[in-house]
């Protein structure tokens, strides 16, 4: 992209979605699946059991979304979710061994989850051109508890908790938006998942599409920027490169 193209003219907030976009959700929590799992002497693809645990959130956060029942409270989604999966035939023997503390525990796993690489630096570097915030799904403790966590800088923490819905409900983006006094497209939704950014783009934000590895499924992998035929006003590899951009244009 060329430095003297500004694809995200008068931006003064980005926005990220958290989960996949700035922190390592699948390697974090199977790496601690995986060591409760020796602790215990239980062996099971914890690879599947991270992802059966996310893919129970999204269904129900997008169900919560669109309208329907469901917690409001991502912790005591991730809880639920938990119990069901722990009476699954394939992993009744790891749930014998927990009893409530210790799945309690375990469910705060989702508060510990690991930044990818460029994620600290990154958000360091672009908190001196904009504000930079979340707009998570995740609810507030949950998101304070991992920026403490993972050295993640924020200058604001909005969750979906303070709207009463999840993503990709329109009220979770404008109402982000109005806290910090700016119109939609004064923000910017940064995201891997392509979703996130469709529904920000509808209401008139602009969109920062970031590559990461297995956040999306095959058939979305070419996402590419307006200025070469695409969907989104940019695409970057890290945050570091978005930083970059944004200190040319200025």
């Amino acid at each position: 992209m060329p430095s003297n193209h500004n694809p995200l003219p008068g931006v003064q907030a980005l926005l990220f979605d958290v989960f996949g976009t700035v922190v390592d959700w699948h390697g974090s929590v199977t790496a601690e699946l995986q060591a409760l799992g020796e602790k215990h002497g239980v062996e099971g693809d914890w690879s599947a059991f991270a992802k059966t645990w996310r893919n129970g959130y999204l269904k129900t956060t997008r169900q919560v979304a669109l309208g329907g029942g469901g917690p409001g409270n991502v912790d005591v989604m991730h809880r639920q979710i938990l119990e069901d999966i722990l009476s699954l035939p394939d992993w009744k023997i790891l749930g014998a061994k927990l009893d409530s503390e210790a799945r309690d525990e375990l469910n705060l796993v989702w508060h510990r989850l690991h930044g990818w690489p460029d994620s600290t630096p990154g958000l360091h570097a672009l908190k001196k051109e904009v504000i930079i915030a979340t707009l998570s799904n995740g609810n507030v403790r949950l998101l304070i508890d991992m920026a403490k966590f993972a050295n993640l800088p924020w200058d604001a923490v909005f969750s979906a908790e303070l709207f009463d819905s999840f993503k990709p409900n329109p009220k979770v983006y404008l109402g982000a938006a109005s806290h910090l006094s700016l119109r939609a497209d004064q923000c910017a939704m940064v995201a891997a998942h392509i979703y996130d950014l469709r529904a920000a783009a509808a209401l008139g934000m602009r969109t920062v599409y970031i590559r990461r590895s297995g956040e999306e499924p095959p058939d979305v992998e070419d996402v590419k920027a307006k200025a070469d035929g695409g969907e989104v006003d940019a695409v970057i590899d890290s945050f570091t490169e978005l930083a970059t951009l944004l200190q040319q244009l200025h």
